[in-house]
């Protein structure tokens, strides 16, 4: 009966048939619009932008809804794929004269160029190129230290080409600093920032490290970190972690005073532990010592490990690294000693992370590990050396300057300008 009634009070109003069919036909897809607009803000991959409630409450219904700022999606910046660029390359043999000759090898008469044209791209995100500039503004008045091995020197003489773009050769203040002429301490006066190298393959107090010895063993005092490092590092802001390679020679484990254990030792009076063992050890005690610096208030970062590719040998025996492109992902999978010794690391970590949080200090990852398995054309390979040095060994460990590794540092300022926001 209602319904009747309003009905007949609005029959003059309502329209014809025919009208009534081109409403709909009009008002469907308008309405079908409105469905699908929402649905297509959130299927196409927008930065994340968050939703305002409707508050007429705050603003009034006049007012202007205040400005939310605009949130972008996180991104795993070590996850991700080489891609083709022939831009990638900042500096030459030519234009830095910062390169070691061990990894010079466009000087050294390396004959591809193709290993240059390649750049590091994050799956989900663009990885900016390294700006000097910028490197140079975050640490204006601070102090960023290298500990490791041979590759941690690599890594530095990467990013002091990179930096040689804007400035003259630092000054070199070793004879000031330390004794130990395999550490190294530079000073950039211009924006008072200094930046050091400390000579520590294991982290932790070593003997016996002859490297030309036919054995290369060692014996570590696992639960005592090298002095090289320790006695100094309180005072600096950013300190760079990292190790490898050493622990795959001969070694012997001591810990409080007493032989514990070896790896690679062959000894059959004394536990085989493993390589592992040792690395993990060496590394807990790399953190521990960081941890009870009353002084220290830096951010210590991980560089995790940094693969080999030697194919039909090891270094001394033949092994070479003859390819000249990376792989892709369904070429190589992280496994074995390489998977082990990332792992190792990143338990560590991970652990030590946890300890620090606890006193407000910052622990951050630099994840090399996957990215470089994946580019086992970057080595100087026969070209670590001049031709008339009378040697067949190679070197598939360390990298070509410039390559690879300079990513390592767009990589690091990433992580620098995380902090710095």
């Amino acid at each position: 009966m209602g319904f009747q009634l309003w009905e007949s009070r609005h029959a003059e109003q309502a329209p014809s048939e025919k009208n009534a069919r081109r409403g709909l036909l009009v008002g469907w897809p308008v309405l079908a619009l409105f469905v699908a607009l929402p649905l297509v803000y959130f299927l196409v991959d927008f930065p994340v932008q968050p939703l305002l409630p409707l508050n007429f409450a705050a603003g009034g219904r006049g007012g202007v809804l205040p400005k939310v700022p605009r949130v972008e999606r996180r991104c795993d910046v070590f996850k991700g794929r080489w891609v083709r660029d022939t831009n990638a390359t900042y500096y030459s043999n030519a234009t830095c004269p910062l390169i070691q000759d061990q990894q010079n090898c466009l000087k050294l008469g390396r004959p591809d160029r193709d290993f240059l044209n390649w750049r590091w791209k994050p799956d989900e995100c663009e990885l900016p190129r390294f700006d000097p500039v910028r490197f140079l503004e975050l640490m204006r008045g601070k102090s960023l230290a290298f500990i490791g091995d041979s590759v941690a020197r690599n890594h530095l003489r990467s990013l002091m080409c990179l930096l040689y773009g804007v400035l003259d050769i630092p000054d070199d203040v070793t004879p000031k600093f330390i004794p130990e002429t395999r550490s190294r301490k530079w000073y950039f006066p211009e924006y008072n920032f200094t930046l050091a190298r400390f000579w520590a393959p294991f982290l932790v107090k070593a003997s016996n490290t002859d490297s030309l010895s036919k054995s290369y063993r060692a014996d570590l005092r696992l639960d005592e970190p090298d002095e090289s490092w320790a006695r100094e590092i309180e005072k600096f802001d950013f300190v760079i972690l990292s190790a490898g390679h050493w622990f795959f020679r001969s070694l012997t484990f001591y810990e409080e005073g007493r032989l514990v254990g070896c790896s690679a030792c062959w000894r059959s009076d004394v536990p085989n532990l493993t390589r592992h063992y040792g690395y993990r050890k060496a590394f807990q005690t790399a953190y521990r010592t960081l941890l009870k610096l009353e002084g220290y208030k830096g951010v210590t970062i991980l560089r995790t490990f940094s693969p080999e590719h030697f194919e039909n040998g090891s270094w001394n025996n033949g092994g070479r690294c003859l390819r000249t492109r990376p792989y892709t992902e369904a070429e190589i999978k992280l496994n074995g000693s390489n998977l082990e010794m990332h792992t190792t690391q990143m338990e560590e970590f991970r652990a030590a992370g946890r300890e620090a949080a606890k006193r407000g200090l910052k622990f951050r990852l630099l994840d090399m590990t996957e990215a470089m398995l994946l580019r086992p054309d970057g080595h100087p390979n026969l070209y670590w050396h001049s031709r008339h040095v009378n040697t067949t060994s190679s070197d598939c460990l360390h990298w070509c300057l410039p390559g690879p590794v300079d990513t390592w540092n767009e990589l690091l300022l990433h992580v620098l300008i995380s902090e710095s926001v």
